[in-house]
């Protein structure tokens, strides 16, 4: 079973065992607009929760994608270097960001729920 957390910083991850997959969510993408280009890190490389996992440009602006846990990466969606409007189309689906072994899960358990995810959203406007 699959269960999906959210930051303040408007990423998901959606932990299963322990693999962590990680994007940002629709009101992000929507903020940035069109998405021009996505910098993935490499397989392998070590993220710390709130550290800078990747990039992601649009027409507006440029963003970091933090990470939402510290683990390891173990897998990246190169799709989005040729189809980074996909993180438009389907940010909670086909465009995932990266993969992360999760080194503690009790950092998963500590982020904001869904329905917590959506009271945050209405702090905002």
């Amino acid at each position: 079973m699959t269960d999906t957390k959210f930051t303040k910083d408007h990423e998901y991850v959606r932990l299963d065992g322990d693999t962590a997959t990680v994007g940002i969510t629709d009101y992000a993408q929507s903020q940035l607009g069109d998405v021009v280009y996505v910098g993935l890190p490499e397989i392998g490389k070590a993220v710390t929760q709130g550290g800078e996992a990747a990039v992601v440009e649009s027409v507006k602006a440029a963003s970091d994608v933090f990470a939402p846990v510290s683990g390891e990466v173990v897998a990246v969606n190169a799709e989005l270097e040729g189809a980074p409007s996909t993180v438009n189309e389907d940010p909670l689906g086909k465009g995932w960001f990266l993969k992360i072994k999760v080194k503690d899960k009790s950092e998963f358990d500590k982020l904001m729920s869904e329905a917590e995810y959506q009271d945050y959203l209405k702090t905002l406007s």
